[in-house]
C-alpha cells in the first residue's frame, strides 16, 4: 500500500516573500546609484531582504528562492556603498569648489 501522507519534502516550497522586489531593488540601486535614489532603494531592499532573510534561516525547507533573495542583498549593498561614495564626491566637491570661490572673492576684493 502507498503512503498517501504528504510530508515537507513531497510540497512544492514557496517563494519567498520580496525576493523578486529586493532583487528589482538592488539592481535599481546600482543603477542609480549616482543619483540620491540609488541610496534609499539600496537601503529598501537590504530591509525587506533582511525580514525574508530571516524567514529563510527560521524554516529553510520550505522557502524557494534563496540565491534570488541573496543576490539582490549584495546588489543592495553594493548600491548603498555607491551611493555613499557619491554623496562623499559630492561633498568634497563642494567643499573644493567653495574653497576655490572663496580664494577668488578675495583675490579680486585686493585687485
Amino acid at each position: 500500500m502507498e503512503n498517501l501522507s504528504q510530508t515537507p519534502s513531497n510540497q512544492p516550497k514557496a517563494m519567498l516573500p520580496n525576493a523578486t522586489a529586493v532583487l528589482v531593488l538592488g539592481i535599481c540601486s546600482i543603477v542609480f546609484g549616482c543619483f540620491y535614489i540609488g541610496l534609499v532603494l539600496g537601503i529598501i531592499g537590504l530591509v525587506l531582504a533582511n525580514k525574508s532573510r530571516k524567514m529563510y534561516r527560521e524554516n529553510p525547507t520550505i522557502w524557494d528562492g534563496y540565491s534570488q533573495l541573496n543576490a539582490g542583498w549584495i546588489m543592495s549593498i553594493i548600491g548603498i556603498v555607491l551611493g555613499a561614495i557619491y554623496i562623499v564626491y559630492v561633498i568634497v566637491m563642494f567643499a573644493i569648489f567653495g574653497a576655490f570661490m572663496t580664494s577668488f572673492w578675495n583675490m579680486s576684493q585686493y585687485s
